[in-house]
């Protein structure tokens, strides 16, 4: 059953409750995190000790992975392995569609420029119209993925069906374009930074999001999971909340060589220059901005709602459903801005 393993993980947080009452030496309950390649103050945070220092205090300890796909944490989220985990809004949405018990309880970016669809040079793409017979490769359910597809639906009014789509991971992407297998590709860096090096960008969120909906990536929870740890939950959003206030606060602290961006190169790949670079073309909204009707207090939820009416358009889900307010909770983000 779903929700078996984080029963046993809330029976085990009792007992080391219990110990720790009695002085009795105990050993902490493990979580494991997913995150994926995508640049912020959230994996500056896991660079720095930031998160496992926190937790400690609550009881626990983190087992940090690392995803290359929203498919491959959907997957992991649904099986209990892994209670918290990245994910972008359309990745969000069709999990929820798909039954996964999930809450989107934090945004970690407002993705705008840094998604972007790039042709390689010599492809012979110059604008959007000329993708009908070439190679484009995006990783599937992706929001770069659903923007790739609202853009050509909806906004360069080109059929999809006349355009090769190959379903790669960001790594992938990159040695295909290296090998010169695909034309263009839509993706986020360190992939993107990459690409950009040898071809040319075409379009991005920014443009796509403002003639549809903004995709965003997030932090998602096992509802049951989430229930059965308050502690836990108020201890990982407090340190997110401090870490996005810092970023915020104090931009131009975030150069090549500080230990914020050298610990995410760290971890997730990269140089200095190019992830400079992406932190720029995103926005990370504060906890008050979080609660806000911007985000979890509503915005959120209309997104999801719109990405996956588009994801059953195109077939990648079966059907929508009617409310997807139940999977985004914003409490959590609120008692972190006070």
């Amino acid at each position: 059953m779903l929700h078996g393993h984080f029963r046993r993980l809330a029976a085990a947080a009792s007992i080391v409750a219990s110990l720790a009452a009695s002085g009795v030496a105990y050993a902490e309950t493990k979580l494991v995190v997913g995150y994926q390649q995508i640049v912020g103050p959230f994996v500056a945070a896991i660079a720095d000790g930031r998160f496992d220092a926190a937790v400690k205090e609550a009881g626990y300890s983190i087992d940090w992975r690392q995803f290359s796909s929203a498919g491959d944490i959907t997957t992991a989220l649904a099986s209990g392995d892994v209670p918290i985990g990245v994910l972008g809004s359309t990745g969000t949405a069709a999990a929820a569609t798909r039954g996964v018990e999930l809450q989107l309880f934090w945004i970690l970016d407002n993705i705008g420029q840094s998604e972007a669809l790039v042709a390689r040079d010599g492809s012979g793409i110059e604008t959007p119209s000329d993708l009908k017979g070439k190679k484009v490769a995006v990783p599937f359910v992706s929001t770069s993925h659903f923007h790739l597809l609202v853009g050509m639906n909806k906004v360069w009014n080109v059929d999809p069906r006349e355009v090769e789509i190959l379903n790669l991971k960001p790594p992938q992407i990159v040695a295909a374009w290296q090998r010169g297998d695909i034309d263009a590709a839509y993706v986020w860096p360190p992939a993107l930074s990459e690409i950009q090096k040898t071809g040319k960008t075409i379009s991005d969120s920014q443009v796509i999001g403002d003639a549809s909906v903004p995709t965003f990536d997030g932090l998602v929870v096992d509802k049951a999971w989430a229930a059965e740890n308050p502690k836990l939950m108020e201890a990982f959003t407090k340190v997110l909340a401090k870490a996005y206030a810092d970023y915020n606060a104090d931009k131009a602290a975030w150069t090549e060589e500080s230990q914020q961006v050298q610990g995410i190169v760290k971890l997730i790949g990269g140089d200095g220059p190019s992830t400079v670079e992406a932190l720029r073309l995103l926005s990370f909204p504060n906890a008050d901005e979080q609660a806000s009707e911007v985000w979890l207090g509503g915005g959120a939820t209309r997104a999801l709602t719109e990405s996956a009416k588009f994801l059953v358009e195109q077939k990648q889900i079966g059907n929508s459903l009617d409310d997807y307010a139940p999977y985004v909770n914003a409490d959590f983000a609120k008692a972190a801005a006070q």
